[in-house]
């Protein structure tokens, strides 16, 4: 790393001012509580259930955990329509419950799932639909809604990227089934790490907190297989702080967006992030598509790294490809979510990120845009 220049990193943590976390988890000391479902825990809980408007959440250890016992929650089986464009936990997560995801291919202009590919792939042996939310975009949640009734098919929505947002006045959260939401350390709202299921099935919250507790309901009775997901003490009060300031955070993101909108909008062979409209928007990621630019997007993402600035190839591979699923899938069946991973990159973006970075990021690329 350079002593002259100071890198640019992809994302960089918010935190809140250090004098309020350490006076918030003196409590703490005093009771010793540190986990299973203490009082600061109760409150965070309260409190995202008002943010995020709705009346059903249940706090986990981290978005995977969620994710994971959201759907062993729902007793889902055979098959599981999702999309190959996202993070590894969306698919390990349908894997691990014992069920087989089948990819469908994504919309090319907002990366989300594409509700018209998803009738064909729906046989006898299909349950449900994990959709993703990505980038803040929302899926095309009237048509995956409609499409899951008339086959009665569950629909577990990965909000991990939408937290805080709304489509036409609707929070995010009251989408589907149930939606987990990822609070780890480096989205738009964090826990450190942490995460959530909102759900619309009154029955689920008892059978999640008994999944994250070991399947334990009292000291004598274990009724089903579960683990170990709760959320500590330690990882609620950063929650409660990072909430009190989450509004300033996100409009540090917005005038970090457009920016970068406002230098790179326009120039040939760069695809932008669209508005959806009704959204309203977290700024929690800046993509960008190299599609015909001079160079190509894995020769930009090294000159970037060259001059300390660390963007990031997200989401590449597809999942179609990895290693452990490679196998059995191929992304040459998924082609629109093939070509945007090849040519996708996320610059950095982040609230602490300064006006001043964003034009050091934007210079590097509009040198190689000649």
């Amino acid at each position: 790393m350079s002593d002259k220049v100071k890198p640019i990193l992809v994302t960089r943590s918010s935190l809140p001012p250090y004098e309020e976390f350490a006076e918030m988890i003196k409590p703490i000391w005093e009771s010793a509580w540190l986990t299973n479902m203490g009082d600061f825990h109760q409150t965070l809980e309260a409190r995202l259930k008002e943010y995020m408007d709705t009346d059903n959440l249940v706090l986990f250890v981290n978005g995977h955990m969620a994710l994971e016992m959201v759907l062993q929650a729902l007793e889902l089986t055979g098959e599981v329509i999702t999309t190959p464009f996202s993070f590894a936990s969306t698919t390990h997560a349908i894997v691990r419950n014992g069920l087989t995801p089948v990819f469908c291919d994504i919309d090319p202009e907002n990366y989300t799932i594409d509700a018209d590919k998803i009738e064909a792939l729906i046989t006898e042996k299909t349950s449900a639909i994990v959709p993703v939310h990505v980038y803040g975009h929302i899926c095309d949640v009237d048509k995956i809604a409609a499409i899951a009734k008339k086959y009665n098919l569950k629909v577990v929505y990965d909000a991990a990227h939408t937290f805080g947002e709304a489509l036409n006045g609707v929070g995010v959260a009251n989408f589907g089934d149930a939606s987990i939401f990822s609070f780890h350390a480096t989205k738009v709202y964090h826990t450190i790490e942490g995460g959530a299921v909102t759900y619309q099935e009154e029955g689920l919250k008892s059978r999640l907190t008994c999944l994250k507790n070991f399947g334990i309901i009292d000291q004598d009775t274990v009724i089903q297989v579960g683990g170990n997901a709760k959320m500590n003490e330690f990882q609620a009060v950063m929650g409660i702080c990072n909430l009190n300031h989450l509004e300033e955070e996100i409009e540090k993101r917005r005038i970090v967006t457009e920016h970068y909108l406002e230098r790179l909008s326009g120039v040939k062979g760069l695809v932008m992030p669209k508005d959806q409209p009704g959204v309203k928007k977290n700024y929690a990621y800046f993509p960008v598509l190299f599609d015909g630019f001079p160079k190509t997007r894995d020769e930009i993402y090294r000159l970037l790294a060259r001059e300390e600035i660390y963007a990031r190839k997200y989401f590449y591979p597809l999942i179609n490809d990895f290693d452990c699923y490679k196998d059995q899938y191929s992304s040459e069946d998924t082609p629109v979510a093939k070509r945007i991973a090849e040519q996708v990159m996320t610059l950095p973006c982040y609230a602490s990120l300064t006006v001043e970075d964003v034009d050091r990021v934007c210079d590097a690329i509009l040198r190689y845009a000649k």
